[in-house]
């Protein structure tokens, strides 16, 4: 059933929802025109059959909606306050779902051992793509909510996506995880090929392997989300002009927003023209404390497991088609890993700009940029690029870490171009002079994680094969006295440092440098200025 537009004003709370299907026009005025341009109407999908219990399995009706509104030319589709048990929903072009205030979208359960017949939709194949990625990345279909080759479509409200029924991608069966099984879901919403999606307002909780995964969208804008998830929370993979703004994501076991570049469109695309913005991500609350307000942290015994507290902002690890023109800016990182740049299987990083950002209790690297050669893509692709990045007004506070900042680059392919400005970092300290002969393997295959490289002769930065990086105004502080150098270099050539500040009675050397060209030190209070050049090793 079409519910005309008359019946529709008597919706009082339902007028809100429409308004935010034209952004561009704001407030109460434009109500009445964003509902003459609401075209196709709004469809309940109480009348389609749904009955917001809980209990029955509403997703034929939700679908029976979707589709109406598409046949209609496009629409919105209504939730009213309920609970709406359900496995796959699938979108259409020019169709909007609208989750008013107390609806929820529930996943539904599957076997453990999957279903023959039933539950959510069967993971589509990606073949001959899919060794070049995990299963999570290689599938849409067998999501809660997906779409494919869509347009103009969008998920608004301050309703919840609840992902319980939900695989993490993990566990059971050794020759057949969870999520691969027959039925079963992993993805609280997946994307593939589309343009023009907006999602706004509303929450997703324990959104599986990936809270949204958006693979090959274009003109996609997510903002005011809360995702408090068990895995990832915003994957952007190979996507062009995005704008994710205003959201809170809390990701304990993995990261929080990701763009990434696989190859699971079947060839190399980069992610670019992306904007990340007035953000708050962590790694530190049990998942659902963060959407309820409470806050709950986790006790020291979650921090046995290496890969707890992720919870960061991260452009990797998959890098087939790289990233370019990328603006990270006044966003929080707290309780979780530093800010990740990684390009590993043979593409471009380059023109990314850092900037207003302020971390606390950050459980590795601050900062993180790795040019590695994993290569895990088809044969003959490049080596990576890594270039052109700056780095401004970031503060981080975060006396629990030993880790430096790491910028390495491998022998043969170095990390070129990098400003950091106006950066504060506070590291915990302690090290010890046993860490000063220690000369870290290259580690050029691995999968690209700090913890990988093991400890690091210096603590505050940690440079290898960079050409061309200039640090101004920048301080490093410890809680306590280190016997390593504050900045570490080995094969960094033109390296400039200026208004340096280092910790009083750190302990050790301010540099040790090996291998190192045209390093220069200017108007640093603790050091006399200095050009030196062709620099076998030395301390100072």
């Amino acid at each position: 059933m079409r519910i005309s537009r008359r019946d529709f004003i008597g919706l009082g709370g339902a007028l809100a929802a429409t308004s935010l299907l034209l952004p561009s026009i704001a407030g109460a005025r434009a109500t009445a025109s964003l509902i003459d341009a609401a075209s196709g109407g709004v469809f309940d999908v109480r009348a389609y059959g749904a009955l917001g219990d809980g209990k029955a399995i509403d997703t034929p009706a939700v679908n029976r909606a979707i589709e109406a509104a598409a046949a209609a030319g496009g629409g919105t589709v209504r939730f009213p306050a309920g609970t709406y048990l359900c496995y796959s929903i699938r979108l259409k072009s020019s169709v909007a779902l609208y989750l008013e205030q107390g609806s929820t979208i529930l996943a539904a359960s599957t076997p453990r051992e999957g279903t023959s017949s039933g539950g959510y939709d069967a993971a589509e194949s990606n073949a001959p793509w899919e060794a070049y990625q995990d299963f999570g990345h290689n599938h849409w279909h067998n999501s809660l909510i997906w779409g494919e080759g869509l347009h103009d479509v969008a998920i608004l409200g301050p309703g919840r996506i609840w992902g319980k029924g939900l695989s993490r991608g993990h566990g059971g069966d050794p020759d057949l995880p969870i999520a691969e099984r027959p039925g079963v879901g992993n993805k609280a919403i997946a994307l593939k090929n589309c343009r023009n999606v907006i999602l706004r307002d509303f929450s997703i909780l324990a959104g599986g392997h990936f809270g949204i995964l958006a693979t090959g969208v274009d003109n996609f804008t997510v903002d005011n989300l809360i995702i408090d998830t068990n895995r990832d929370g915003i994957d952007i993979d190979c996507c062009r002009n995005v704008r994710v703004s205003n959201c809170t994501v809390n990701s304990p076991w993995d990261d929080g927003i990701c763009p990434k570049s696989t190859y699971a469109l079947g060839y190399p695309r980069a992610t670019e023209n992306v904007t990340i913005t007035n953000c708050y991500v962590t790694g530190g609350y049990e998942m659902g404390s963060v959407l309820d307000g409470s806050f709950k942290r986790f006790g020291p015994e979650f921090d046995l497991n290496p890969w707890n507290r992720t919870g960061r902002i991260k452009c990797g690890t998959e890098s087939n088609g790289g990233f370019k023109n990328i603006t990270i800016s006044n966003c929080v990182l707290e309780s979780c890993r530093g800010l990740a740049l990684e390009t590993v299987d043979g593409a471009v990083l380059e023109d990314i700009t850092i900037t207003g950002i302020t971390m606390r209790d950050v459980r590795n690297s601050p900062l993180f940029f790795r040019l590695g050669a994993r290569m895990r893509g088809p044969k003959g692709m490049p080596r990576s690029t890594f270039r052109r990045v700056l780095v401004s007004n970031v503060t981080c506070s975060g006396p629990a870490n030993t880790m430096p900042s790491i910028i390495s680059g491998i022998p043969g392919s170095s990390i070129e171009d990098i400003k950091i400005s106006d950066f504060f970092v506070q590291q915990k300290g302690g090290g010890t002079n046993e860490l000063n002969q220690w000369t870290p393997s290259e580690r050029e295959t691995d999968y690209p994680e700090p913890f990988r490289f093991g400890p690091l002769p210096a603590y505050g930065f940690y440079m290898r094969h960079v050409n061309n990086i200039e640090f101004s105004n920048v301080e490093i502080a410890n809680v306590a006295a280190d016997a390593r150098p504050a900045l570490w270099l080995d094969d960094v050539n033109d390296s400039d440092f200026s208004r340096l500040t280092l910790s009083k009675g750190r302990g050790g050397p301010a540099f040790v440098l090996n291998r190192v060209s045209g390093f220069r030190v200017t108007g640093s209070r603790s050091l006399p200025d200095m050009m030196l050049s062709d620099i076998a090793h030395r301390e100072i």
